[in-house]
């Protein structure tokens, strides 16, 4: 067969569906119907796309247009009423199931000094990436971690965890990550609120970074088994200065730049069973070429200003803000400064992804590597 046969073969027949509707077959689809069933050819075109075709739209969500609206929710309601005071990010494509992007959650939370959310567990996976404040704090199955701007704090699925500021603290916001979506489209999600509505503090302040934390080392006759990172925090200063240190040693990616994955110490994998998290460090200049991947990823941004362009669209970013890329769209990222680093926090479901072996990445190859842009938002 030739390749000019092959590729009309493969548009119009191969798998595909074409078939016109008669009165016969509108009839025949009625009597399926009354039965709970359907003719795959009517759907087949949807349900087996020849690549992915993401609901998700790619979004920047502004921190400076977000900001006095997460904290005018500080006079409107309190976390005990609310539950959790948190501002969601919803996608467009994606508002059905409350999500960001792709199967993933995020909001910001804001929390004044001396509040404190109650504790409870639940069957998602979460994450919290601090972006302002001092005194903000969570307790996850009873270790307390401070946390700093930039800091990166995990919280299981199933482990208690709540989350609260210092009374001599300053206001804090963060952001939330979560695989509520995913969990939901499982049909697999509990949620418990613990029965003290807090937890007791069971181990030393910050226990988790004093002994797990430690570059390349691993503690002696210590235990984990968990199928998560026993790290629960990880700090803004050694993650810049390891990305330093990588884009010093090396040639940077020519998509990524400097890119680094937060793992788990234990088995140097993914630091949860369904979220991944990474930070890259785009040096001054830097112009990343284009690629596209299956799975979803939200970025916000940890230092300096750039943009990326998302399908051929521009989104001119700078730090606090958060844009998603959805899965199998091309991306490129460009630092906008001849000076200054820009860095940039991501989290995914690329650990889904590899363990389903679905994970797939292609580089454009037309143009230089890089997208037309068509709009800028």
């Amino acid at each position: 067969m030739s390749n000019t046969s092959y590729d009309t073969y493969r548009e119009n027949v191969a798998g595909r569906a074409d078939v016109e509707d008669t009165p016969e077959l509108v009839a025949y689809y009625k009597d399926l119907d009354r039965l709970k069933a359907g003719a795959l050819w009517t759907v087949a075109n949807k349900i087996e796309p020849w690549q992915p075709k993401s609901d998700s739209v790619p979004v920047l969500w502004r921190y400076r247009e977000l900001r006095d609206h997460v904290l005018r929710s500080v006079s409107l309601v309190t976390p005990e009423k609310a539950g959790r005071r948190v501002i969601y990010l919803n996608n467009p494509g994606r508002q059905e199931v409350s999500a960001a992007v792709g199967w993933l959650y995020s909001g910001l939370q804001v929390m004044h000094p001396g509040e404190a959310a109650s504790a409870h567990a639940h069957s998602s996976s979460a994450l919290r990436f601090i972006m302002e404040g001092r005194g903000a704090y969570t307790i996850v199955d009873g270790h307390k971690m401070t946390l700093g701007a930039n800091d990166f704090v995990l919280t299981p699925n199933g482990t208690w965890h709540e989350h609260g500021v210092e009374a001599d603290g300053l206001p804090c916001i963060w952001q939330d990550g979560l695989d509520i979506p995913l969990v939901n489209a499982l049909e697999a999600g509990f949620y418990a609120v613990h029965p003290d509505l807090s937890q007791a503090v069971g181990y030393p302040v910050d226990d988790s970074v004093s002994i797990w934390g430690a570059a390349g080392l691993r503690p002696q006759n210590v235990g984990w088994s968990k199928p998560y990172s026993p790290l629960f925090k990880y700090q803004w200063e050694p993650t810049y200065e390891a990305l330093r240190k990588l884009s010093g040693a090396r040639e940077d990616n020519p998509f990524d730049g400097a890119l680094m994955h937060y793992t788990n110490p234990v088995s140097g994998g993914h630091v949860m069973a369904t979220i991944g998290a990474s930070m890259q460090l785009l040096r001054p200049g830097f112009e990343g070429k284009a690629h596209r991947h299956t799975g979803s990823f939200l970025y916000q941004v940890a230092k300096g200003k750039g943009y990326s362009i998302i399908n051929g669209q521009r989104f001119d970013w700078q730090e606090r803000d958060i844009f998603c890329v959805p899965s199998w769209a091309w991306h490129e990222h460009v630092n906008a400064s001849q000076s200054e680093d820009a860095c940039l926090f991501c989290f995914n479901d690329l650990p889904v992804m590899e363990k389903l072996g679905l994970y797939r990445e292609e580089a454009l190859a037309d143009n230089g590597g890089h997208q037309p842009v068509l709009s800028q938002e």
